[in-house]
């Protein structure tokens, strides 16, 4: 097998003095979609944050495309082609949709490939392009949070990095982000997600990771976990 495109490994890191990461390791090979779940403190978001460089490890080290990006700089980060989707539906309300996502390409001079990433993000999310001239801060939170994975899409990043993507979606919007990770990874992206929703996260995962108050606890084939009955037990009401 060929190298990881990301190898986190033995992160300690936290807020303040305190540590919310006790070691953690995860890897995600080029065209993989991978699921990290667990309860509510778990370390889930520390990680994703520790790993694009918005905290700095006390212990441990990331890896990305061959090269230590341990505490680099986010937008440096961004520049090596890891883009992060905080969690949140994070968009700038003022802003038109068409100027949210280029927004997006601020690293990028070309305006052509600008034109290109948009009409990748509009075939992936054709609501975006029916509503490139809407405010962002007047659509529902299903669609900021398209808007939000859009933006992220627009450098054509190696890996893309999701927090919570269907946290406090209403139902359907739910399904569709899910049946959007799947459209993604199957048009050829890497994708990491942490999601509360770990049913659902796991049927979707070609690998997954369990943590729990700061460490690994379970990892192997997303579906292999979903029907593994501790996993089911602990996490997935069984």
């Amino acid at each position: 097998m060929s190298d990881p495109l990301l190898r986190a490994e033995g992160l300690v890191a936290g807020y303040g003095r305190m540590d919310i990461l006790h070691g953690v390791s995860l890897e995600v090979y080029r065209g993989e979609l991978v699921s990290v779940i667990g309860p509510n403190g778990a370390g889930k978001s520390t990680a994703f944050k520790t790993i694009v460089g918005l905290l700095r490890p006390r212990q441990g080290r990331v890896l990305f495309d061959g090269h230590d990006i341990t505490g680099l700089r986010p937008d440096l980060v961004l520049r090596r082609g890891l883009a992060y989707v905080p969690q949140g539906r994070i968009v700038f309300p003022q802003m038109t949709v068409l100027e949210n996502l280029e927004m997006g390409a601020y690293i990028e001079r070309d305006r052509r490939r600008v034109a290109e990433a948009l009409e990748r993000v509009y075939a992936l999310f054709p609501v975006l392009a029916e509503r490139r001239r809407q405010k962002a801060g007047t659509m529902s939170g299903g669609e900021q949070q398209m808007l939000a994975i859009g933006r992220a899409l627009m450098t054509r990043p190696k890996l893309i990095l999701l927090d919570e993507p269907s946290l406090g979606l209403a139902p359907k919007f739910v399904t569709l982000i899910f049946d959007k990770l799947v459209e993604m990874k199957e048009a050829g992206y890497t994708l990491t997600v942490v999601e509360q929703n770990a049913a659902r996260a796991l049927a979707v995962a070609d690998r997954a990771y369990v943590l729990e108050l700061g460490r690994n606890r379970f990892e192997g084939p997303g579906p292999t976990l979903l029907n593994d009955p501790e996993v089911k037990r602990l996490y997935l009401g069984g």
